[in-house]
């Protein structure tokens, strides 16, 4: 049985991983190597890169803030260095196994802040539900005033993801599976309610829901929707300060900087380590469409990549490591039995 475990965390760990990598080599399988390592010693600007990492650290940071308040809104007000440094771990465990972040940030704030894991994790959803949606509307509106890029991108590069929706959602089978699990369900929480585990599943639902509708709840909502857009604002200068580092991409404009941005975003939402293999090939395939010849293109993507995994993943270890020692008073008053001091927020 616990052989089982490992494989299956070996699995989770190195399978995203392969397919990033396949990718990776796949885009880089006709690359000039020693062009692209003359490009990267010679004709980039590192201090420029550098500085564009401000933004990265800010755009988390504001997201930190932005999950304090949807935590708030559940009736305890959490330490904001506590959310903001959980938020910076989550980044850098996402490296190592894809989307398992998220989970260890509701469980290392539930550990500190005592609030029930469950409603954390209904504070996620709400947390990736706004991204998802102004990632959603950024690439409408983008798509809106840019289709020939968007058709002609689309038609070269087929998402395979497509035409399997539309197989599964042409499925009667797809309806028949639908209503069998909705009248199972129904079954299991309305004839069975009264086991054991069904109750307990029962709480854990309530318990999510409660953090979903945590957006309703806040009282700042204004505050709300004023971080998310510094979130958003952080990470396209995050991203399109880099440009100005590179003389092959300095004249290309913001309206080119945001197609190439909205195209990394949607890569970095595929369940593999940063994105890694599916970040580079938007990017380049989308600085290519606009001139950037191929060879630029590659050396762009994999320096902009390396260094921004190195600071995700530096800046991660800090908060991972920071958080039990800002907290070492709450854990050993909860070891010695005496009730938590407030923790100070900032």
């Amino acid at each position: 049985m616990y052989f089982k475990q490992i494989l299956r965390k070996i699995i989770q760990i190195l399978l995203p991983l392969a397919l990033g990598i396949i990718l990776l080599w796949y885009l880089y399988r006709n690359q000039d190597i020693s062009e692209m390592m003359n490009i990267m010693k010679k004709d980039v600007n590192y201090g420029i890169l550098i500085f564009s990492l401000i933004f990265g650290l800010l755009g988390n940071m504001f997201r930190g803030f932005r999950w304090a308040l949807l935590i708030d809104s559940l009736g305890k007000r959490v330490s904001r260095k506590n959310t903001i440094f959980a938020v910076w771990g989550n980044y850098a465990i996402n490296m190592v196994l894809p989307r398992v972040g998220e989970i260890w940030r509701c469980g290392i704030i539930s550990k500190y802040e005592k609030t029930p894991f469950t409603k954390l994790l209904g504070t996620l959803f709400v947390d990736r539900i706004m991204d998802t949606a102004v990632v959603a509307l950024l690439t409408l509106c983008l798509f809106v005033f840019n289709i020939k890029f968007f058709t002609n991108f689309f038609a070269e590069n087929p998402p395979a993801a497509i035409a399997t929706i539309s197989a599964i959602l042409s499925s009667v089978w797809t309806y028949v599976i639908l209503a069998a699990v909705i009248i199972l369900v129904w079954l299991v929480f309305v004839k069975f309610k009264h086991l054991t585990i069904v109750k307990k599943t029962e709480g854990m639902l309530k318990n999510i829901w409660e953090g979903i509708k945590s957006l309703w709840k806040i009282d700042r909502k204004a505050t709300f929707f004023l971080q998310t857009l510094s979130i958003w604002v952080c990470y396209f200068l995050y991203f399109y300060i880099t440009f100005f580092a590179f003389d092959f991409t300095k004249d290309l404009g913001i309206r080119i900087a945001l197609i190439a941005f909205a195209m990394s975003s949607i890569g970095v939402a595929v369940p593999v380590q940063g994105g890694i293999g599916v970040w580079h090939f938007m990017v380049i395939s989308t600085l290519v469409a606009f001139g950037v010849n191929s060879g630029d293109a590659g050396a762009f993507a994999f320096l902009v990549f390396a260094i921004q995994t190195a600071w995700v993943v530096l800046v991660g270890l800090f908060g991972i490591f920071a958080l039990p020692i800002i907290n070492k008073e709450t854990l050993e008053s909860n070891d010695s039995g005496i009730k938590s001091p407030e923790i100070k927020n900032i």
